[in-house]
């Protein structure tokens, strides 16, 4: 990874009607990287991104790109360009012509311009479409028309701003893989915005988790994953079982009414704790070779695995796995010690993690909300 510096963002607040957007936020972001902003609806990730592109100012911080303080520069002469949710494009012009709409701009030779939009319909697959007007093009196609004329010039920034969220879920895996293999081509930084955590973690070198104005954690995708700092970021990424806890000693946890051997240590003895399991960390077996003993309550089968329930204590588990189980069952589970991770306990400790009113059609609807309501976050 590059360690150059392209921008920093220092103790940027933002205020709007009176409601605080972005707390005391402040990040680097590397030359040539891969960066996400994650967070549910509100967080403030679209806030960020408008403020790198200069479409906003902060009350009070300062943003400095390649070391230079930027505030008051106006969009227009940032080397940053911005694709949005929606494409933006011009209808009026064909292919070739949107593309080619910034170069003209810039008063480049017709010869320059040429060559440069023929080698950006190489790079997004879109080689013999030149003169297809915009309306006659899929989505998928839209969007790469998109990306080829925000790079046209080359920015030193993309500023993408929840780009696939209006592809089919096939399309956008598809993107996905793209966007990454045109952001390593080029080597040029992508800032992306999305509240699809497999988006981030599939594509990003790091991952910024935000929640309520303030970034929770940044870190690559496995360590978001595997190593998450407070319960909103454990929940927020992947499915993940929370319970309270209690660090006896280092290496050494009680929950749920057991002990067990863990992997973290430095915190206080008989410290409150928050802990993660992930369901898929967890073994069923026969009641008398379990660690926790509870009933099955709930089976769904996914195609690749059953999302098992599992009520232990009054306290809903979700495990997932391959064997199938039958709801009523007697079950036991089985934890290795490198299974369970320690967090300090915070403001979202009991919020998260147990799976009582877990209902899959819950989760599909909010992802529709999601999809609707940041087109206008402020």
């Amino acid at each position: 990874m590059n360690e150059k510096n392209i921008v920093e963002l220092k103790n940027i607040s933002v205020t709007f009607d009176g409601e605080q957007i972005l707390d005391d936020l402040s990040l680097t972001i590397k030359d040539k990287e891969f960066i996400t902003f994650l967070g549910p609806s509100g967080c403030g990730k679209t806030t960020t991104l408008r403020l790198i592109a200069g479409f906003l100012e902060p009350d009070s911080g300062d943003i400095l790109f390649e070391n230079k303080k930027i505030n008051g520069v106006p969009a227009y002469k940032r080397q940053v360009n911005t694709i949005f949710q929606r494409y933006a494009l011009f209808p009026h012009l064909n292919v070739y012509e949107n593309i080619a709409f910034g170069l003209r701009i810039k008063k480049k030779s017709e010869k320059e311009i040429k060559e440069k939009v023929a080698e950006m319909l190489k790079l997004v697959n879109l080689t013999g479409l030149e003169k297809r007007s915009i309306d006659t093009l899929s989505g998928g196609q839209q969007q790469r028309v998109a990306i080829a004329r925000a790079i046209a010039n080359h920015p030193k920034v993309l500023l993408l701003d929840e780009p696939l969220a209006a592809l089919d879920l096939k399309l956008r895996k598809d993107m996905q893989k793209e966007l990454k293999k045109i952001q390593e081509q080029l080597g040029i930084t992508f800032i992306f915005v999305t509240h699809d955590q497999e988006e981030a973690l599939t594509m990003s070198d790091r991952v910024v988790v935000m929640d309520g104005g303030k970034i929770q954690q940044v870190g690559t995708p496995k360590d978001i994953y595997n190593e998450p700092e407070n319960a909103f970021v454990a929940d927020f990424i992947g499915e993940s079982n929370i319970v309270d806890g209690k660090m006896i000693r280092d290496l050494y946890v009680e929950f749920s009414g057991q002990k067990f051997d863990c992997l973290d240590k430095g915190f206080a003895e008989n410290e409150a704790v928050d802990v993660v399991v992930r369901p898929e960390d967890v073994d069923i077996v026969s009641p008398e070779n379990g660690m926790l003993k509870g009933v099955v309550t709930s089976v769904s089968f996914l195609g690749v695995h059953y999302e098992i329930i599992v009520d232990i204590g009054g306290f809903k588990w979700m495990i997932q796995t391959t064997d199938e189980h039958f709801i009523g069952d007697n079950v036991g589970l089985y934890i290795e010690p490198d299974a369970i991770h320690i967090m300090k306990k915070s403001e979202y400790s009991g919020l998260y993690g147990d799976y009582s009113s877990y209902s899959e059609e819950i989760d599909h609807l909010s992802d529709v909300d999601y999809q609707g309501e940041d087109v206008d976050e402020k």
